[in-house]
């Protein structure tokens, strides 16, 4: 009966070696940490030189107001009726730096008069129409 040892003459080696890649990296890591204080971390910008102009204008601002019972308001003012309204969101539709429009309905309206408003200011052209005061729809 005979033993066997040591290990056979068929057997390989199946272990990576590792030494070559160790030192690619730590050349490269070199080279890194070389390379990086050498590159520029600004921002080169040109900044306008001269006088600063003047603040830009503040836009025009209508205020449509709602009440309670469907009274509509232009700037503080009643509006007679539908027709008025029309044109006045007409000839704010026309001019060529259109106003800004604030539409404040009242809490208790009726949505149907505030949809009418906004309907009439799309199909007239106006766009710039925004709906302001609507912390008061939280409660």
């Amino acid at each position: 009966m005979a033993m066997n040892v040591g290990s056979s003459s068929d057997d390989m080696m199946v272990d990576i070696n590792t030494t070559p890649l160790i030192d690619v990296m730590l050349v490269l890591l070199i080279m890194f940490i070389i390379t990086i204080p050498v590159q520029t971390h600004a921002v080169k910008m040109n900044m306008p030189i001269g006088p600063a102009s003047s603040p830009p204008v503040p836009p025009e601002i209508v205020r449509i107001d709602v009440d309670f019972d469907g009274q509509i308001g232009w700037n503080g003012e009643l509006v007679a009726g539908r027709g008025d309204l029309e044109a006045r969101l007409a000839a704010v539709a026309q001019r060529a730096d259109q106003p800004e429009v604030h539409l404040r309905p009242n809490k208790l309206v009726e949505y149907e008069i505030v949809a009418m408003i906004l309907a009439s200011a799309q199909r007239l052209g106006v766009t710039k129409i925004g709906l302001v005061g609507n912390e008061q729809f939280l409660d």
